[in-house]
């Protein structure tokens, strides 16, 4: 992986934020980077961005940026969307696995009882459309035998982040991970699950400029969007793939490992003092 000047990638959830990050991050030239996202047109929301910006900017970059719209709540889209690839690019080599449903309601204070049911859109999109997504990149990349599937968690896997069902969504990304990667290792098909941290996303800007002063402390340490993205293009070319395959990583210990640095030159701090150290499964198989 990672050696090729041919490189195919797909970003699902890339209108803006940590998706359109990791994009852009990786538009090497002769890379083709697929974009998708339900956000085609400026203006139909609170937040700026659409696909079609994103795979301007790639393509700006010296990549080939492809928008597709997709809604990853629908398996007839995104079966669509996989067969578009296989019919114009032929292989497969990343699919991060970012789209991700963000009810407003998630940040509000209260019990999870007292928020709408709708909260659990979040393991619809978020957890179960990962699942969906990898089923149709694992058909593609285990007859070429190799392909990196990578995950974008949070360590509210371990702590207690906007309620049960945001918890449980990246808790299940990541378990799942790991046992793709059970199934997928003897075909040199990896997977990983990121723990990305707090991100300087169009969202987080928004909530900073609304609530000066508010978000200094927690916001410190936030990284660029891009830096996802940075992480993942060493960890393509990194000999040690295979090792840390299956695992779950802060973004910021895995970018220490493999000598990454932010936009801005820093070293981003990993949380794991503050937020918890991330599951790793046993070496037990039972079944498969």
């Amino acid at each position: 992986m990672g050696l090729k000047a041919n490189r195919v990638v797909l970003v699902t959830g890339a209108s803006r934020g940590i998706g359109r990050g990791v994009a852009l991050a990786l538009a090497a030239p002769g890379t083709t980077i697929y974009i998708t996202g339900r956000t085609t047109k400026t203006g139909t929301g609170p937040l700026p961005g659409t696909i079609h910006d994103a795979a301007a900017e790639v393509t700006r970059r010296g990549a080939n940026g492809v928008a597709v719209a997709c809604d990853h709540a629908d398996d007839a889209a995104v079966a669509a969307l996989f067969a578009r690839i296989q019919r114009d690019s032929g292989r497969l080599d990343l699919l991060v696995n970012n789209a991700t449903a963000l009810p407003d309601e998630l940040v509000m204070p209260g019990g999870f009882w007292e928020k709408p049911l709708s909260m659990q859109a979040i393991l619809d999109v978020g957890f179960r459309s990962h699942y969906v997504a990898s089923w149709h990149a694992a058909r593609m990349m285990v007859p070429q035998r190799e392909g990196l599937i990578a995950m974008v968690s949070s360590p509210g896997a371990r702590c207690y982040l906007h309620g049960p069902a945001y918890g449980a969504g990246k808790a299940g990304i990541d378990k799942m991970s790991a046992d793709m990667w059970q199934d997928l290792k003897k075909h040199d098909v990896a997977t990983v699950s990121l723990w990305a941290g707090i991100t300087l996303t169009e969202r987080s800007q928004i909530a900073i400029r609304e609530h000066p002063g508010e978000y200094d402390a927690v916001m410190a340490n936030a990284v660029h969007p891009e830096f996802l993205g940075r992480v993942l293009d060493a960890l393509l070319k990194d000999p040690q793939l295979a090792e840390r395959a299956g695992k779950t990583f802060y973004a910021a210990e895995l970018a220490k490992e493999l000598g990454v640095l932010d936009v801005d030159g820093r070293q981003p701090p990993s949380d794991a003092a503050f937020l918890g150290e991330p599951a790793q499964v046993s070496g037990a198989v039972i079944g498969g």
